[in-house]
């Protein structure tokens, strides 16, 4: 790692453009790995609150969502939501990777030059929690544009809206400035956690690589080959959350009249008690192959960018 002396417009421009290199790392990847989250958004809102057996198929896995998706509602619609989901992109990587890199550049993630297990999960998994905050109300609104269905292949709470503004307007009319901050407890724990795995696991294995001589002329196949393997664990970790987030996100009244969740542990006993450990872990599939290129693209782009700053400067 290295370390620098900046002035301070030096070091404003720095910090500029740590934030600005990791939303453009994020935005870059969503347009690629929309369409896995389409089907995930749905996957994980199908058979709400009912048992398995007693849940509908209207999509039967990864390919068959993109294929009932496609026949009902038109091959564009598997970009459903896209414009909130880049900018949601963008917002959540450039605090989540923007503090995340300026942690490493002024040292605070390693100890005695190498990279030090518990400062770089606690600066992941801040830099996760910071940028939950800031990009929930995109991620509400990306969450209901995709869930929005042709009513044969329609899954929970269907919202109607015409687009971005739309629904911003329409949210902030009828649920105030709170409904942008519907779901933000779930979004920000599954942020830090996911965070945290991810960038901490990229950060011991990129050096861990180039410590025994793998991809030391290769910082492109370096980031490629570290950011694969933490998609795993991350995935692993998120998905229960994810389910959770997606499901307040979208939720609408019960039979009552009032909220089907009261937060996320209402949320997680529910899903608990009539869907069981299978109903926190739908959309595993799409979600690793959302969650896997897009930490690979992202994080690529994020490295390839910062490595062409740094050379510039």
């Amino acid at each position: 790692m290295k370390f620098y002396i900046l002035d301070s417009s030096e070091a404003l421009l720095q910090s500029a453009m740590d934030f600005i290199i990791g939303g453009l790392a994020g935005a870059g990847a969503t347009i690629f790995t929309n369409p896995m989250d389409v089907v995930k958004t749905r996957l994980q809102l199908q058979g709400e609150l009912r048992s398995r057996k007693e849940q509908p198929r209207q999509y039967r896995g990864l390919f068959h969502g993109l294929y009932v998706i496609a026949k009902a509602d038109g091959v564009l619609a598997l970009q459903k939501g896209l414009t909130p989901a880049v900018v949601f992109g963008f917002c959540m990587n450039s605090v989540r990777l923007g503090t995340y890199h300026a942690a490493e550049v002024q040292g605070w993630t390693q100890s005695t030059g190498s990279v030090n297990v518990q400062k770089a999960a606690f600066w992941a998994g801040a830099s996760g929690f910071m940028s939950g905050l800031v990009a929930n109300p995109m991620s509400v609104v990306k969450t209901r544009l995709q869930a929005a269905a042709h009513p044969s292949v329609a899954v929970g709470q269907q919202h109607m809206y015409t687009g971005t503004i739309d629904a911003l307007m329409k949210i902030y009319k009828t649920e105030g400035f709170r409904g942008f901050f519907a779901g933000v407890h779930a979004s920000c724990l599954r942020l830090a956690i996911g965070s945290s795995a991810q960038l901490t696991t990229f950060s011991i294995l990129k050096e861990q690589l180039i410590a025994n001589g793998f991809c030391q002329n290769s910082p492109a196949l370096l980031a490629c080959v570290a950011s694969l393997a933490c998609g795993i664990l991350c995935v692993l970790l998120e998905t229960p959350l994810d389910v959770v987030s997606t499901r307040i996100f979208n939720q609408g009244t019960s039979s009552k009249g009032d909220l089907m969740y009261k937060g996320v542990f209402d949320c997680l006993k529910k899903i608990l008690k009539t869907e069981g450990v299978y109903g926190l872990y739908k959309g595993f599939g799409p979600l690793y192959l959302r969650i896997a290129p897009h930490t690979t693209l992202s994080l690529v782009i994020w490295d390839m960018l910062n490595i062409t700053f740094e050379k510039k400067r």
